[in-house]
């Protein structure tokens, strides 16, 4: 239990330090004064992110030495990990480039998804048969590295999209921008809306059908969608307004389905309320930040975090997957919802550097599939996990 707390603490101490150096990668940009001051709080800011990654290390191994196996078997620690592999990325590009603005941007990514992480059960428990290898520590920790190597990609494309996209008019670029920055929101509002109600422990258990049993499920949200044909069990709990449809099917499907409409109306008040302070859109409010901003250095870090977060994933997802796959399940390929959703994501990002090498798709269009691919790998994380049955289900 000793280890246990200090690895929450660790994670907890790398969450703040990130944030405050976000603040300092901040002042870098908004100080008009002299280079040599931003110079100060570009340091202070990298230095709290190695830190920051020191700690969340601890985190990591603390972990690993409390449950005897990498920390990467379920969705709240490979999600964790997932954000530390992007911090990784982030300052392996600021020791090659020197970028202060890229901090700016990265860290509240890489801080959403740390936050999403915690959302899900924290609890220690033991590997079930297929995850006791030591296959799971080479396959799944590669991944989290190529995936957050891509997600820097993701990162400075949408900062080239924010810099170039014209924002004096409303158009259909700026429409779309600003659609997958509200969607940045809806994982924010997630998040808030989650952790409230878990601080205020709020519990309600319904029983409902399924299949030819009777199961039982707990919502950790007021129910506004309740399970199919389910029966509310606790006293004075919040009644569902209506059942979740009978086409969203599988284990805890209304408890699902009640936390998706939550993150869309949490997310989407939160939205509004930014947008009426601000009184312009979000990428409008964000395009001054990069003003002195290179569109060309955009655009070459984009490539180079393709580049290299590429071959990592297809070393993780498809070749140390495949070995494990047969040594476990006695064949190299199955249609198992992840392993298809694996192969999308590659075919994706290998259209991406065919595109960008062969057809001379730079800039603009290069910056806009890096937003979709990581838009994908999201998608398998979270979908594809959580909705989706397969024999990844135990994540």
């Amino acid at each position: 239990m000793e280890l246990l707390n200090i690895s929450s603490t660790a994670l907890f101490i790398a969450f703040l330090l990130y944030l405050i150096a976000t603040l300092f990668f901040g002042a870098t940009i908004r100080d008009k004064r002299t280079d040599n001051k931003k110079g100060i709080a570009g340091k202070v800011a990298i230095t709290l992110t190695i830190i920051g990654f020191i700690s969340q290390l601890v985190y990591f191994i603390t972990r690993w030495m409390v449950t005897g196996h990498a920390p990467v078997s379920n969705l709240f620690e490979f999600t964790t990990f997932l954000g530390m592999a992007l911090v990784l990325g982030f300052i392996i590009l600021y020791a090659y480039y020197r970028l202060s603005f890229l901090g700016l941007f990265a860290l509240p990514i890489a801080m959403i998804i740390i936050a999403y992480a915690s959302m899900f059960p924290t609890e220690v428990a033991p590997l079930v048969p297929s995850l006791q290898s030591n296959w799971l520590t080479i396959h799944v920790t590669t991944v989290a590295i190529g995936q957050g190597i891509l997600g820097i990609s993701f990162v400075v494309g949408l900062m080239y999209l924010i810099k170039q996209v014209d924002q004096t008019t409303r158009n259909k670029k700026n429409t779309w921008l600003e659609i997958v920055l509200y969607i940045l929101f809806l994982f924010i509002g997630f998040i808030v809306i989650t952790s409230s109600f878990n601080f205020a422990n709020y519990r309600a258990e319904f029983e409902y059908p399924l299949g030819n049993q009777i199961a039982t499920t707990e919502y950790h949200l007021p129910a506004i969608a309740g399970p199919n044909e389910g029966v509310l069990l606790t006293d004075g709990a919040f009644s569902p307004l209506f059942e979740t449809p009978a086409w969203f099917q599988g284990e805890d499907a209304g408890s699902k389905f009640n936390t998706l409409i939550w993150s869309i109306l949490a997310g989407t008040v939160l939205y509004g309320i930014v947008r009426l302070i601000i009184r312009k859109r979000i990428g409008a409010a964000l395009q001054p930040l990069l003003r002195n901003v290179k569109a060309d250095l955009l655009d070459e870090i984009e490539y180079r975090s393709v580049a290299i977060g590429f071959p990592v994933f297809t070393l993780g997802g498809l070749i140390f997957a495949s070995i494990w796959a047969e040594i476990a399940w006695g064949r190299f390929w199955g249609w198992d919802p992840k392993e298809v959703w694996a192969l999308i994501t590659w075919f994706f990002y290998a259209a991406y550097l065919h595109l960008r090498l062969s057809r001379g798709w730079h800039g603009e269009k290069s910056a806009w599939l890096a937003v979709i691919g990581f838009g994908i790998i999201m998608f398998n994380l979270i979908v594809v996990n959580l909705v989706l049955a397969g024999l990844h289900s135990y994540a």
